[in-house]
């Protein structure tokens, strides 16, 4: 006799989830986004150690990476002064992940947010799809922005700005580093913010 198995799914509500309960999903979802970028990887026929091979100017990687968070940055902080809180908010989702943690938590966080979707998304998806499915998919993970179309444009924005940046410098360190300083700033905002 064979058992049944059900699935349920539930929604869940930020405010009733504890904040290791968070932590907890937000690395779980990062380790499963690493597992899936390297499976992916594998089936291409690629390397790791080639999906990962390090820039040829470490200065131009840099300048790449840190140039295009700033211009994200910039247009981020433009839409916050003008744009209504309801339009860009995330459920608070971003606000609970690091509104108490320790510098060295966010920045933790923001590098292993940023390699991992990256190895995920540009490293692994836009081999195969290109950068603007890739992005379409990348939009559609952020399922907490959905719902507001100005944020869903802008993190599709994002993503067709990282792919196109790992095209043009041929190292996936690039989008990496850009990644993790968009996230590392933002949280950093986030933080201090009164």
């Amino acid at each position: 006799m064979k058992k049944k198995i059900k699935l349920q799914f539930k929604n869940v509500n930020i405010d009733k989830m504890s904040d290791k309960m968070l932590l907890y999903n937000l690395y779980f979802t990062q380790l499963l986004t690493l597992f899936i970028g390297l499976i992916i990887i594998f089936f291409q026929e690629r390397s790791i150690l080639e999906v990962l091979q390090f820039p040829k100017s470490y200065v131009t990687a840099l300048t790449w990476g840190a140039g295009f968070a700033l211009v994200v940055l910039a247009f981020d902080l433009l839409i916050s002064r003008w744009v209504p809180d309801d339009v860009s908010d995330d459920g608070g989702i971003n606000e609970r992940i690091f509104k108490n943690r320790p510098l060295w938590h966010i920045f933790l966080i923001s590098m292993i947010v940023a390699i991992c979707e990256e190895l995920l998304f540009r490293g692994a998806i836009q081999h195969a799809l290109g950068p603007y499915w890739t992005s379409i998919l990348f939009a559609a993970i952020h399922i907490r922005y959905l719902q507001h179309w100005l944020m869903t444009g802008l993190v599709f924005s994002i993503s067709y700005g990282l792919g196109w940046i790992y095209i043009q410098t041929e190292t996936l360190w690039v989008p990496i580093i850009a990644h993790f300083l968009i996230d590392f700033i933002m949280g950093t905002i986030i933080k201090y913010k009164k």
